[in-house]
């Protein structure tokens, strides 16, 4: 590698939102070429830390921070993220940041369009030059193609699911000319397990290539299969930075927290009894982009937590986004007697269902809202709750005093990070705007509950603890729950029963106690083999 010194060094640096102290005396190096694994709870400051390396507006607008940033060796001040992209540092956030009414192509090469010349040129200048859309595709498909994943050049951001989203940004940063450092923030939180093996074999080969890499994620086990060195965050304060051979995930999640930390949740009680079918689907096919859904059938039991997953693609996410109307939907829907009308999201809430979405930003939260707005506004609208009537019911107006208790109970009840009950929910981090979401379903004290990847992009204490909150919640209240998950064996961990969707249909449904490989089979379509299994068993 060409350099000896640090390609990065970040010195001291302490920042302040409104008296609340986000990051104090921050100091890390970076190397070219290097892996530096980013870890802390939900709220330890490496959103904010990022956000000052990239130069976000919302920095400067709340009075900026202290402490130096060097980029080799000398100090650097970025007043936009125009800077920092000159200056050679590409950052994948969080959120997406994607034109909905664009391609996949011209998100990748956006503000750095190919351009070709028009017969108008000579008249009136390089100005009536026209976008070379030939070349922008081909720049956009090397990017895809350094990747490793297969992308649809010509699909538009509204036609696409999750996982197509999270690669387009990363193809977008990749393919800048003279990219020196990667900044990823929970760039496979919205990934599938196969899927954030590409993404990671991927970043490996960028790094061998001389690319330092900042990898900010919450699946610990894939911080120690990339990363060289692990930061760990706390409060604000680097509490560890050592190399990560030799470490273990127990290791890591201790540091985090400040204690020892085990991330099993007890096992569901197989032999629970369980009341009658409350919700019975029946031919259910989905049109949802990403999708498939051709012909779903299963009956989910009164008090169950049922679970439904799957590889990407084959139709997991579908269901629930097509029961709850999100996405054109066909078939029989009954919630117990009563048979429902699809394509109404309004008639499935008030019928006593209710969604948690995996698309937490898009579709889960009012991001410039408070939090006690988000977590009572669905109650308010499809039920009439936390309002006031005056002039006997001519006016309603919102309890302010209502909502202000019923968010700081399921403050208290999910551990929300927030600074009070006023905050708005876009200034969250992405674990606490999750736990949000959960707080406005349970709100609406519904029959069934559907949760679409409940734990994605939360940090492996507050995953046991939204498991857990799960369990209690369907304990306590009697509630159905039908979780959707990308991960097996959370799954496993807190449902009674779990459906495996392949290719658009119910693969088979097994008791969660199953072994692995079972589910391991449904997943690649081998169902007849595991129905055989099933038969030599009973």
């Amino acid at each position: 590698m060409g350099q000896t010194g640090p390609l990065l060094s970040v010195k001291n640096v302490s920042k302040e939102f409104y008296g609340n102290v986000v990051l104090q005396d921050v100091s890390f190096e970076l190397h070219e070429g290097e892996i530096l694994g980013l870890v802390g709870e939900n709220g330890a400051g490496k959103t904010t830390l990022m956000r000052i390396l990239f130069g976000m507006p919302v920095i400067a607008e709340t009075g900026g921070f202290k402490g130096t940033i060097e980029i080799d060796g000398r100090p650097v001040s970025f007043s936009s993220p125009f800077d920092a992209l000159d200056a050679g540092i590409g950052m994948v956030h969080q959120e997406f940041s994607l034109i909905p009414g664009f391609s996949t192509t011209e998100n990748i090469v956006l503000n750095r369009e190919s351009m070709r010349p028009s017969l108008l040129n000579e008249v009136f200048g390089e100005r009536m030059s026209i976008l070379d859309r030939t070349l922008m595709r081909q720049r956009s498909e090397s990017a895809i193609a350094k990747l490793g994943v297969t992308l649809d050049p010509d699909m538009l951001v509204t036609e696409m699911p999750v996982g197509h989203k999270q690669f387009t940004e990363i193809a977008r940063e990749i393919s800048r000319d003279h990219s020196r450092i990667l900044v990823l923030d929970e760039p496979t939180a919205v990934l599938t397990e196969s899927e954030a093996q590409v993404l990671l074999t991927s970043l490996r080969r960028l790094a061998s290539e001389g690319v330092a890499i900042i990898f900010i994620s919450h699946r610990l086990q894939e911080v120690l299969d990339l990363a060289d060195r692990v930061v760990v965050l706390r409060d604000g304060v680097v509490v560890k930075d050592s190399p990560t051979k030799g470490l273990s995930i127990r290791d890591i999640a201790s540091w985090m927290v400040g204690r020892s930390v085990s991330g099993e949740t007890e096992q569901q009680d197989s032999h629970r009894t369980l009341g009658e079918p409350i919700l019975t689907v029946e031919h259910l096919w989905v049109d949802m982009p990403g999708e498939t859904v051709r012909d779903v059938s299963f009956s989910v039991q009164r008090g169950e937590i049922f679970g439904i997953g799957g590889l990407a693609g084959q139709g997991k996410l579908g269901v629930p986004n097509g029961i709850m109307g999100l996405y054109p939907a066909g078939g029989l829907i009954r919630l117990g007697d009563r048979a429902l009308t699809l394509n109404d999201p309004a008639g499935a809430l008030r019928a006593g269902m209710a969604f948690v979405s995996e698309d937490r930003r898009g579709v889960g939260l009012l991001l410039d809202e408070s939090l006690d707005w988000n977590i009572a506004f669905t109650a308010m609208q499809v039920h009439g709750q936390y309002l006031k009537s005056l002039l006997g019911g001519l006016i309603k107006l919102r309890d302010e005093r209502a909502m202000a208790e019923l968010s700081q109970e399921y403050i208290n009840l999910l551990d929300i990070k927030c600074t009070s009950h006023k905050q708005k929910a876009r200034e969250l981090s992405g674990g606490n705007q999750q736990k949000i979401c959960l707080a406005k379903a349970f709100a609406l004290k519904p029959q069934v509950l559907f949760v679409s990847e409940p734990t994605r992009g939360i940090d492996i204490g507050a995953k046991k603890l939204v498991l857990d909150t799960l369990r209690r919640y369907n304990r306590e209240y009697g509630t159905t729950i039908v979780m959707v998950s990308s991960e097996l064996e959370e799954l496993r961990s807190i449902c009674d029963r779990i459906a495996i969707v392949d290719e658009g249909r119910i693969a088979g449904i097994l008791p969660a106690h199953r072994d692995s490989a079972d589910f391991g089979l449904l997943m690649a379509g081998q169902v007849k083999e595991t129905h055989a299994m099933e038969a030599s068993r009973e």
